[in-house]
C-alpha cells in the first residue's frame, strides 16, 4: 500500500496595491518635484555655506557684466550711455537663460555620469519628467539671482536708465511667463540631446547656448548681423523674450530687433516692434518650441531606454 503525500497547498497570493508603484497622482508629482527642487539647490550650492554661495553666485555674473562695460568703454569710448546700458540688461537676462537652458541638460549628466543615479530615478514611481523640472528649477532661480543683482548694480553704477512708475507692469509679467516657458522647452531639447550622447556633452549645452548668443539681440542689435542671421534671430523666442523686457522694464532703451538698416525696419516700415507684435511672436515661437521640445524628449526617452542609455555610465 503506498502513501501519497499530500501536495503543500500554495498560500493565497497577498493583494498588491499597484496605485504604490503608479503613485498618488498630483500629490505624488507635487512632493517629487519640491524634493527634486531641493536637491538641486544643494547640489548647485555644493552643500556648502550659503552664504559663500550667496556671494558665489553675485559675484560671477557681476564680473560677467562688468568685463562687457569695460570692453565696451575701451572699444566706444565713455560716451555710450545707451549702448551701456544695453550690454549691461542683455547681459544680465543672458545669465539667467543660460542658467535655465543648461540647467536641465547638467541635470540628466550629473544623473547619469556623476552620482550614477538616473536608473534609479526611472524606476521610482516619481515621473522623470517631473524630477528633471524640480532639479531645474534650482538652477533657474540662481539665474534669477544673479540677473536681478546685476541688474540692480547696472541702476545704480553703471548708468542704466530705470524709472520704476514707468515700467509696464502687466506687460513685462506676460514676457516673463511666456520667455520662462521658452527657456524650459529649450533646455529640455538639451537634456533630451543629453541622454543620447557621451560624457563629453558636459560642453554642449555652453555650445548652444553660445551660438544662440549670436543671434538674440542680447549684447548686440541685430542689425550688425548679414541679413540671413537676422532672420534666423526673429524665429527665436528669446530674441522677442530680451525685447519684450527691455521694452516693459527699461522704457527708452534700443531696440534689438529694429533699427535703420535692419531687416525688421526693411520689412515692416517701423523701427521697432510695438507690445502686440512682441506678445504674438513671443507666443507663437515658443509654441513651436514646446512641440518639438515635447516630441524629442519623448522620442530620446524611448530610444534610452530601447538601447540602455538609463543605465549605463558612459566612457570619455
Amino acid at each position: 500500500m503506498t502513501t501519497t503525500t499530500a501536495r503543500p497547498v500554495p498560500a493565497a497570493p497577498l493583494d498588491f496595491d499597484r496605485r504604490r508603484a503608479d503613485g498618488r497622482g498630483w500629490a505624488d508629482s507635487a512632493r517629487a518635484f519640491s524634493t527634486a527642487a531641493k536637491l538641486g539647490w544643494q547640489m548647485e550650492a555644493n552643500w556648502t555655506d550659503p552664504l559663500l554661495f550667496f556671494i558665489y553666485s553675485v559675484a560671477k555674473p557681476i564680473a560677467s557684466a562688468l568685463i562687457l562695460v569695460f570692453m565696451l568703454l575701451v572699444i566706444a569710448g565713455p560716451g555710450a550711455e545707451e549702448a551701456r546700458a544695453f550690454v549691461v540688461v542683455g547681459s544680465a537676462l543672458w545669465a539667467f537663460v543660460m542658467s535655465g537652458m543648461a540647467g536641465l541638460a547638467w541635470s540628466v549628466l550629473d544623473d547619469r555620469e556623476r552620482y550614477r543615479m538616473l536608473k534609479y530615478i526611472y524606476v521610482s514611481p516619481s515621473d522623470f519628467k517631473v524630477v528633471l523640472m524640480g532639479r531645474g528649477v534650482a538652477r533657474i532661480a540662481i539665474g534669477a539671482m544673479g540677473a536681478l543683482i546685476v541688474l540692480v548694480v547696472g541702476v545704480l553704477f553703471l548708468g542704466v536708465p530705470f524709472a520704476f512708475d514707468a515700467v509696464d507692469w502687466p506687460f513685462l509679467a506676460i514676457v516673463l511667463v511666456v520667455g520662462l516657458t521658452a527657456i524650459v522647452a529649450v533646455g529640455i531639447v538639451l537634456a533630451a540631446i543629453c541622454l543620447q550622447t557621451r560624457q563629453e556633452s558636459w560642453s554642449y549645452p555652453e555650445a548652444v547656448a553660445g551660438a544662440m548668443f549670436l543671434v538674440v539681440a542680447a549684447v548686440f542689435p541685430l542689425l550688425v548681423l548679414p541679413m540671413p542671421i537676422q532672420a534666423i534671430g526673429l524665429f527665436v523666442p528669446l530674441t522677442w523674450w530680451l525685447e519684450g523686457v527691455r521694452q516693459a522694464a527699461f522704457v527708452g532703451s534700443p531696440s534689438g530687433i529694429g533699427g535703420p538698416g535692419s531687416l525688421w525696419t526693411s520689412l515692416t516700415g517701423t523701427n521697432q516692434p510695438d507690445h502686440g507684435t512682441i506678445v504674438v511672436a513671443l507666443l507663437a515661437t515658443t509654441l513651436v518650441v514646446t512641440l518639438v521640445a515635447w516630441v524629442v524628449f519623448r522620442w530620446s526617452e524611448a530610444r534610452a531606454k530601447d538601447r540602455g542609455l538609463i543605465d549605463q555610465t558612459t566612457g570619455s
